[in-house]
């Protein structure tokens, strides 16, 4: 009876050494591929926008919610207008009255005015020969034999009457001038940059009008909408808050131990929680030149004290299936040259 049991407890002991010999072979084949390569632990990043109005009016309308997709140029919300929309009318106008100035200004005198300025002068001249002749009538008067009936006061009255008519032909001729000449190159350049002044503030208005519609900067999500219709908007305030798709990676830390282990370009896998067995293919953008302590929320064997080097895995994720935050597993196939020693 003892033998029975002894080689019963043999072939037991036999048993679960040959299962542990099978589940170890098993293990040995099936082991994951991080014993041939590097096996990383991080969550999924990505860029957010901070969008707002450059404006400082109350708001129109909004027209995504969170979730919603947006291509870049699309317009996601509108201010009131109103009050710019009359500023610029104005300005506007007021640009087109100094255009009218300054083509006046351009063209010169008409031929009407000058043909005014010249029977002005010949009116003038008249008037001052008339004002001569009277004057040399009276002199001569004043000298002959009835040189009594012409006082000297009657002399001196034509005198001055000859003279004034003079200066107002002298004036007529310097006005006729003018009008020949037109306006002054000095007067031309004022009204030009009056002109460009206006011209520059009608900009400036059709800019902030412009400005008054909020667009996306960037293909992307909605990740929060901060603001509604009827708020008051400053550029110092974000209405949305835009989550980028492209690109994404998780972001990774690596000990010094095996830093040497990644390289830029490194293919990589990358799997996630929720997708089991569907991994995302992705590559080694960027390794940190500066060492840094583990951050809290990195799972690490070693200590969290220890000294890492960030890595950012690029992603390649055409389907959208990672999300900001979430937990990711990378895996790094390790180099030909270094498998082989």
């Amino acid at each position: 009876m003892n033998k029975k049991i002894i080689i019963a407890t043999v072939l037991v002991l036999v048993l679960v050494l040959v299962l542990a010999a099978v589940a170890a072979a098993a293990w040995y084949a099936m082991r994951p591929p991080a014993a041939e390569g590097l096996l990383l632990y991080g969550n999924v990043d990505l860029r957010q926008v901070s969008l707002a109005f450059n404006g400082s009016e109350r708001i129109a309308s909004l027209s995504v919610q969170e979730g919603d997709r947006v291509r870049p140029g699309q317009v996601l919300g509108k201010l009131d207008t109103t009050t710019l929309a009359l500023r610029i009318a104005e300005s506007r106008a007021r640009a087109g009255a100094l255009e009218q100035t300054l083509a006046r200004l351009r063209a010169g005198s008409r031929p009407q005015e000058v043909s005014q300025a010249r029977a002005q002068t010949a009116e003038a001249q008249a008037e001052a020969d008339l004002a001569a002749k009277s004057l040399v009538r009276l002199q001569g008067l004043a000298q002959g034999p009835v040189g009594r009936a012409v006082s000297l006061q009657d002399v001196d009255n034509a005198a001055a009457r000859s003279k004034a008519a003079q200066a107002r032909l002298e004036g007529a001729r310097k006005a006729q001038e003018l009008v020949q000449a037109g306006a002054r190159k000095e007067d031309i350049a004022q009204a030009e940059a009056q002109l460009a002044a206006a011209q520059a503030q009608t900009a400036v208005l059709a800019q902030q009008l412009a400005d008054a519609e909020l667009r996306a900067p960037i293909a992307s999500v909605v990740r929060a909408r901060l603001m509604e219709a009827g708020d008051m908007a400053s550029p110092q305030r974000p209405v949305y808050t835009l989550a980028i798709t492209d690109p994404k990676w998780v972001r990774a830390y690596v000990r010094e131990t095996e830093l040497g282990l990644v390289q830029p370009g490194m293919a990589a896998s990358i799997a996630i929680d929720s997708l089991p067995g569907q991994a995302i293919a992705g590559k080694v953008g960027y390794i940190s030149s500066v060492a840094e302590f583990t951050p809290k929320t990195v799972q690490t064997e070693d200590l969290r004290t220890s000294l890492v080097y960030e890595v950012r895995i690029l992603a390649e994720d055409k389907d959208d299936r990672l999300r900001l935050g979430m937990p990711a597993t990378v895996r790094i196939a390790r180099p030909a040259a270094q498998a082989q020693r």
